[in-house]
Order: C-alpha cells, then structure tokens, then sequence
C-alpha cells in the first residue's frame, strides 16, 4: 500500500526543486543566446517550459491526495556562462535527482495515478541525462569549435 504521507513529502521537494530547476533553466537560456548559441537557448529555454509542466501536474496531484502545496525556500544555484561546465553541472544534476527519484516512483507504485505521472517525469529525466553525456561525448569527438557551430 502506498504511504500518502511520504508520496505528498516528495511530490512538494519535486515542486519546490524542480521550480528551482526551471528557473536556472531558463536563465541558462536566455544567457547562452546573448552569447549567440540560438538552438542552445532554444533548447533550455524548452526544457525549462517542461519542467513548469511538471512542477503544475505535481500541484494538481498533490491537492488531489488531500495535501497542502508549499512554496518552500529554494536554495541559489550557481549561473554559467561556460557551456561546458553548465552541462556537466547539468548531468551531475540529472543524475542526482534520478537517483532520488527512483526511489519515490517506488514509493508510489500503488498509487496509480501518482505512479504513470512520475514514471514518465522519470523517462523525460532519463532523456535529458542521456542528452547531456551525449553533448559531451560530442564535443570530446568532433571538438568544442565545431560543437559549437552547431548551436548557432
């Protein structure tokens, strides 16, 4: 049986982190077109949008259980004008809240409603990890100049 107490607790980290997330997501974006990487900005600014997707269904389930939403504290997080780094702060990111999140997924396995949406936050998670080792191993291959190019 699900424990509603615990599914609530770790909806409201999802909606007070990933807010967090959105945010820094979105300012990322706006900073890597100022620097002229347009399909970069693009592509964080779409992410961002995605992640407030998230953080409204998370809300919507939370006041389904019964719960009450916070607007917790959100911690600041670093800004980068370096895209290398930003990614890698980005999958480390990824790959932290993954881990944190497949326990909660579990947690909910019983609460079907609650489950298929956290699964599939889950699966878009995935694909954002996977993105960003991808752009690494791009730029390790073909070199950060000609990854570049490919952002403008």
């Amino acid at each position: 049986m699900a424990d509603t107490k615990r599914i609530l607790e770790g909806l409201q980290i999802i909606v007070t982190d990933l807010a967090q997330q959105a945010d820094g997501h979105a300012i990322q974006s706006k900073i890597f077109a100022a620097q002229g990487f347009s399909k970069l900005g693009a592509k964080y600014a779409g992410h961002a949008a995605e992640e407030r997707g998230y953080v409204d269904k998370c809300i919507d389930r939370i006041l389904d259980l019964g719960g009450e939403v916070k607007n917790g504290a959100k911690k600041e997080e670093p800004v980068f004008t370096d895209i290398v780094e930003y990614i890698k702060y980005d999958l480390q990111t990824s790959k932290d809240g993954l881990a944190w999140l497949k326990t909660l997924v579990e947690e909910a396995r019983d609460d079907y409603s609650t489950f298929d949406m956290l699964k599939t936050y889950y699966q878009d998670e995935e694909e954002d990890l996977y993105w960003a080792e991808q752009q690494l191993e791009l730029i390790e291959k073909i070199g950060l100049q000609n990854w570049l190019n490919h952002q403008l």
